[in-house]
């Protein structure tokens, strides 16, 4: 892995990419190879990786690539709290104006950040974007995953007319501001596109690749990926019947 010779300036950056993790020690070196890749020579950024309570050897291959990467910042969490959690902990911590996504098993291709990237500087209305959402193209994964998703989408796509045709992918690009101020609750990250658009905020998607599963296993299954999911999204469907958009001016002093 090539070695930086700087680290991260302490104030704003352009961009943090945000990495929430468990049991992924296989995966947090090339990983961490391939988003320095990507963003080389871009834009200023810095790499936040959290771990979620990991108990294998994770936390060590995080340490290893800290000593190469002077960017990369690692937060962990005592005990697993979630992906959705991860993400939130990530952003809060993080100090980038932008903030981007990805899962930590590797089948998000980091080379599709330059994506977003550019999908952001040709938005139609910039001053209203607040998220740009990676949709996976020809998905790499294991019949089952690929049943439930199938169905979450299409019930989420009928109740939430949120236009998205892939909320579970990992893959996203949005203001920080913008994110902070959506409710927190887990498994936020799959309805982020309904939920920014109930923030007043402009969405666009972007098609991306989709790799296999090559290190590691997977932690979601039927009960936690549909089931749960479906719960949810009825908890998203009253928020965004109840939004509150207060317009308010201060008075002038006499």
């Amino acid at each position: 892995m090539p070695t930086h010779s700087s680290q991260p300036d302490a104030g704003a950056l352009e961009l943090s990419v945000v990495v929430p993790v468990k049991n992924e020690a296989d995966n947090v070196l090339p990983l961490t190879e391939e988003i320095v890749a990507a963003l080389a020579d871009r834009l200023s950024y810095e790499i936040i990786y959290v771990d979620d309570g990991s108990d294998d050897a994770t936390p060590d291959a995080l340490r290893a690539a800290m000593a190469d990467v002077p960017m990369l910042r690692v937060l962990r969490h005592q005990t697993c709290c979630g992906q959705s959690a991860g993400v939130v902990t990530g952003v809060r911590a993080a100090r980038g104006e932008w903030i981007a996504t990805l899962d930590g098993d590797g089948q998000n291709n980091p080379a599709d950040l330059p994506k977003l990237l550019d999908a952001r500087q040709n938005a139609a209305s910039p001053h209203r974007l607040q998220l740009v959402a990676g949709q996976r193209q020809r998905r790499q994964d294991s019949a089952i995953k690929l049943f439930s998703s199938r169905i979450a989408n299409a019930v989420r796509s009928r109740l939430l007319h949120d236009d998205a045709r892939d909320t579970g992918c990992g893959l996203k690009l949005f203001r920080k501001d913008a994110f902070l101020q959506l409710p927190a609750f887990d498994h936020i990250h799959r309805f982020l596109p309904a939920l920014f658009v109930r923030n007043n905020g402009e969405v666009i998607f972007v098609d991306v690749s989709h790799r296999p599963r090559t290190k590691g296993k997977s932690k979601y299954g039927l009960h936690n990926r549909l089931w749960v999911g479906i719960v949810d999204m009825i908890g998203v469907l009253w928020l965004n019947r109840r939004p509150v958009r207060p317009v308010a001016h201060e008075e002038p002093r006499p």
